[in-house]
């Protein structure tokens, strides 16, 4: 079995990061915005940071895939050169000369040569070859093919529910050729040969970091900006017509910076714990789903009523236990921010973390959760946490 992922707790066996790269140097004053960073940050110094993430995972016994790696074999493969160059090839700014010279050019480079450019980019004073009136009126840090920053944040490009995986389809425009990178690899990497998958990019907008595996067969997903409650309905059809859900928790979030999915206020440390910002404790509600025919195709829609409530229900537990992030004023607002919530969980009541939020960290153990905690002063950055640098391959399965 390639993956297997049926909840949040599960002992993690196999994950995929992606270590940053020369894509982030790519980030500057004038485009940080665009490409969704808050900052600049010191490359060298969140290289160091996410190596340390990797090697913590490590020393747990987690098996470390990166996604370079796995790109760079998957582009073997002329389908998957094919499909990874058209998604580059697939902006209008560059018209049908440059078009046409851009395509040339990557379907000459070596996989490894691909892959780096498919990721880091690829400006106007790099392709020596350029012509042509679009290329002739470009600045030459222009780029002709955009740079991937936020590709270090796997989990919201692919994640697993049970044996199938969902490859998301992201609403911002600078995040949508990531999912065609992560496409490839699952359908062109020898170790996912045979994997089934229940999402696709081009569909409705679906991002990873809103969907949670609250237990065997129950999701959690927040809606908002970043995920469509449209996407939540065919995410949902299809995990419940391959038998892999029973229960799907949509869950409305508000949407901002330090919200932007529902993993930014909400994730799970033990099977029946959750870590959350304290503002949204008694403030989400979700909506029970269920199927009412085997195939998935009519959904049963209950009323809203607490997220806390609705999910131990779902779960088949007598509560969700809390641990807030804080609570004076000014702290839980603070390590919202530097995604105190932002938890990846290697096994029940283990969970890895920033070392900066101080009083998060200090909260789950006192709850009786151990914290691994890693430098993250130039990855977060990004706006993204552990679990948003990670995506889960294979858990084993959660017994309670």
């Amino acid at each position: 079995m390639a993956g297997y992922v049926d909840s949040e707790v599960g002992q993690l066996r196999t994950v995929l990061l992606h270590r940053p790269g020369d894509e982030l140097k790519r980030l500057t004053p004038r485009n940080n915005d665009q490409l969704l960073f808050d900052g600049i940050p010191w490359v060298g110094r969140a290289q160091e940071e996410h190596d340390g993430f990797a090697q913590a995972l490590r020393d747990h016994g987690v098996e470390v895939l990166y996604l370079v790696e796995l790109l760079t074999r998957a582009l073997e493969q002329p389908a998957a050169r094919e499909s990874t160059i058209a998604a580059a090839l697939d902006d209008a700014r560059l018209g049908p000369t440059l078009r046409g010279v851009v395509a040339a050019y990557l379907a000459d480079l070596h996989p490894t040569d691909l892959a780096g450019v498919l990721i880091a980019g690829l400006a106007q004073s790099e392709l020596k070859t350029g012509r042509g009136l679009t290329y002739r009126l470009m600045d030459a840090h222009d780029f002709v093919v955009d740079p991937l920053p936020n590709l270090l944040f796997t989990r919201d490009s692919s994640v697993w529910v049970a044996d199938r995986v969902a490859v998301t389809s992201p609403s911002m425009p600078a995040r949508r050729r990531e999912t065609t990178l992560t496409q490839a690899i699952y359908a062109h990497h020898p170790r996912f040969a045979g994997t089934g998958t229940i999402y696709s990019p081009g569909v409705e907008w679906l991002e990873g970091g809103d969907v949670l595996a609250l237990a065997p067969g129950v999701l959690a997903i927040g809606t908002g900006q970043r995920t469509t409650p449209a996407g939540v309905e065919t995410l949902a059809r299809r995990a419940f017509a391959a038998g892999v859900v029973h229960t799907v928790l949509v869950v409305p979030i508000a949407q901002d910076r330090a919200t932007m999915h529902l993993d930014t206020v909400c994730t799970m440390v033990d099977a029946d714990a959750v870590v959350m910002y304290p503002p949204m404790a008694d403030v989400l509600i979700a909506y029970a789903v269920r199927a009412a025919d085997e195939a998935g195709e009519e959904l049963v829609v209950a009323d809203p009523e607490p997220f806390l409530d609705a999910a131990a229900l779902a779960m088949r537990i007598e509560q969700l236990r809390v641990i807030d992030t804080g609570l004076d004023p000014v702290t839980p607002e603070r390590e919202q921010w530097d995604d105190g919530n932002n938890t990846l969980c290697i096994a029940p009541r283990l969970a890895v973390a920033y070392e900066r939020n101080v009083e998060t960290n200090a909260r789950l153990e006192e709850a009786g959760i151990e914290v691994i905690r890693i430098a993250g002063s130039e990855l977060g950055s990004g706006r993204g946490g552990p679990r948003c640098m990670s995506c889960p391959v294979v858990r084993d399965p959660l017994t309670v």
